[in-house]
């Protein structure tokens, strides 16, 4: 079967998961020759238009777990925008070394509903958006060396097809619906309730370049006064992690506990998982 196209694509607040799929996708261009796209829907600007890919193309399609699931705000841009006809493609989720529940399996399902034929999946672990130490320093060597072994057995499988109808699709946790969003605990062991929660911002290093509001993945930022948050913060951390100063944090106090719940309990190190048809 020859694939005259690989499409990166994916939501990556932090560039996480932008890392993990470029690095899949560059290595199949290598193995197949190639042209590599990227779409990255990260930013609501990228979200106001549809695609539709062929089944000459091969599809790279990866997302962040968040609470276990496909990111809830992201997953109607999933459902609505990627549209594929036999669509051979990889679903590739990445999670802060907690765990990836259910996430590899929704997007799968997901992608499969728009017409891709997912044959390869993998998960696929990354330092937690919440903390400094979970999982620091990863994607390292052992995980891209696992990046690129799904690479090179990706590129098998579509070399050895003859059409997209000969890739069979992976099992993933075989019998494993899709289960509810993973409950985050505080300290205490009770459910750490967070969900209205909010970025803060230290005026004393706010310089009030916009960095945030440009990087915010739901424009929830006001460009006018990045103090104020009016729309939905998803915690991914993108305004956190990309300030040039350090200016923004949380303070919330269950989400705080919830943080030192996480760095007491998922220090352990996680292994990625792949499936291939």
């Amino acid at each position: 079967m020859r694939i005259e196209g690989i499409k990166a694509v994916y939501f990556s607040a932090v560039g996480n998961t932008r890392k993990v799929v470029d690095a899949i996708a560059i290595s199949l261009s290598d193995e197949l020759g190639a042209e590599v796209e990227t779409i990255d829907f990260t930013l609501p600007e990228s979200r106001k238009r549809e695609y539709t890919f062929g089944p000459e193309d091969l599809v790279i399609f990866g997302v962040p777990t968040y609470a276990g699931r496909v990111p809830n705000k992201i997953l109607p841009f999933v459902q609505t925008l990627f549209h594929g006809q036999d669509t051979p493609a990889a679903a590739v989720v990445t999670f802060g070394n907690r765990n990836f529940d259910s996430s590899l399996t929704e997007l799968t399902e997901e992608l499969g509903k728009n017409g891709f034929r997912v044959f390869a999946a993998g998960a696929f672990v990354c330092r937690h958006v919440f903390s400094d130490i979970i999982a620091d320093g990863r994607p390292d060597v052992r995980d891209m060396e696992v990046v690129f072994e799904f690479s090179r057995r990706i590129a098998e499988r579509a070399e050895g097809a003859e059409s997209v109808s000969d890739l069979s699709v992976p099992r993933i946790r075989e019998g494993a619906p899709v289960g509810p969003y993973y409950t985050p605990l505080g300290m205490d062991g009770q459910p750490a309730k967070f969900l209205k929660a909010k970025v803060v911002t230290d005026v004393t290093k706010c310089d009030r370049c916009g960095q945030c509001a440009r990087v915010c993945p739901m424009g929830s930022i006001s460009h006018e006064d990045v103090r104020e948050v009016p729309g939905p913060c998803i915690k991914c951390h993108a305004c956190v992690r990309k300030c040039p100063h350090g200016a923004k944090h949380f303070e919330d106090e269950a989400f705080l506990s919830h943080v030192a719940y996480l760095e007491k309990n998922y220090t352990r190190r996680a292994e990625p998982e792949i499936y291939l048809g």
